[in-house]
């Protein structure tokens, strides 16, 4: 039986609205809980799909200031000086209306803040969009931090329909990793008694498996299939709020994605995620032909070359990536990969030609 030696504490989004012309029910979800200052913060590309948009809702529909801000990147820097505009302009609210690294960045600056903040995606190209966890760039390197869940998510599928499809194509590659990552948890359970939360695990691979079966509706990029990759990303997000950590949702095969991304910037997040699952999932002795036939229905890359990233890259990473965080147990173990065995993995699965 399972010692449970700490608690963790679960974190849900209070209300998930998603479809067609969702973005007008902004100000109805702000007027609950906006007690003053707004600030829209969005990216140099979505402030013209969307941000300006919802600011003008929110000002049309609500007593206050409502501000606008621009980010660049999912920095700590990006992080610093959002929290500076929050306190300098008193915000009671915030609202991130983007792609992932905006949303990471307004998640933790609000958790800093100790404000709320409502995701409002651009995008369907990760789970981020739901998740109490944010990928930022500190000293060079792209970390997890623990932050907030959203007070609410608003996905608008007339919007995010007119995102590139490869952003799409991405966050569906991002919910498969699920795949092998619920497995390194349960392996992590099994050797090193580590929490393993069941119910959590259940609602991440079900996303998982959702998006694998669907791979061919997924394809046709229409509402129905955004709305189905929508809420595959929002149960994913959900998971790790349950779990309290983001096991359900990360392990081997997004480790072998940081180490890549510490290698090259070619490739998404989800892409990268998507080659690592395909070969995780042959280490567990899993179905890891199932993987790439629907990675490579949906249209994700399923050969690092598709990406213009070299085969030696990937072994390379296959090599380290065990060391990043070396507190998470995964298949990949203690040691890790040496490069013969890297080599024949990658060739074997053809992630390398």
């Amino acid at each position: 039986m399972q010692v449970l030696k700490s608690i963790h504490v679960m974190e849900l989004p209070r209300e998930v609205i998603v479809g067609t012309d969702a973005i007008h029910h902004v100000p109805e979800a702000c007027r609950e809980i906006a007690r003053g200052n707004i600030l829209v913060v969005s990216g140099p590309h979505t402030i013209e799909i969307a941000g300006k948009r919802v600011a003008n809702l929110i000002k049309s529909s609500l007593n206050g200031r409502v501000y606008t801000e621009i980010v660049q990147s999912s920095t700590i820097e990006e992080v610093k000086r959002v929290v500076e505009v929050m306190k300098r302009k008193n915000i009671k609210l915030a609202l991130a209306v983007g792609g992932g690294k905006v949303i990471d960045v307004v998640k933790l600056a609000s958790t800093k803040s100790g404000i709320d903040f409502i995701s409002v995606p651009t995008s369907a190209s990760n789970d981020g969009i739901a998740s109490p966890f944010a990928s930022i760039l500190k000293d060079g390197r792209r970390r997890s931090f623990k932050a907030q869940m959203p007070y609410a998510v608003i996905a608008d599928v007339s919007i995010i329909s007119k995102a590139p499809y490869r952003l799409f194509a991405s966050g569906c590659a991002d919910v498969i990793s699920n795949y092998t990552a619920v497995r390194d948890w349960k392996l992590a359970y099994m050797l090193r008694n580590e929490y393993y939360g069941e119910y959590a695990a259940m609602l991440a691979e079900l996303s998982a498996e959702i998006v694998m079966r669907n791979a061919e509706l997924l394809r046709q990029y229409n509402e129905l299939s955004i709305r189905t990759l929508l809420e595959a990303l929002i149960s994913s997000g959900v998971s790790m709020g349950i779990a309290g950590s983001s096991r359900p949702a990360s392990g081997s095969e997004h480790l072998f994605a940081k180490a890549l991304e510490m290698m090259t910037d070619k490739g998404l997040h989800g892409e990268l995620c998507g080659l690592g699952t395909i070969m995780m999932a042959c280490l567990h002795n899993a179905d890891w032909k199932r993987v790439k036939r629907a990675l490579a229905t949906i249209g994700c890359p399923t050969v690092c070359t598709e990406l213009g990233i070299p085969p030696e890259y990937v072994i390379k990473a296959l090599t380290i990536c065990h060391k990043i965080r070396p507190n998470r147990y995964t298949i990949l173990g203690e040691k890790g990969l040496t490069w013969e065995a890297a080599e024949r993995l990658a060739k074997m699965t053809g992630v390398i030609p």
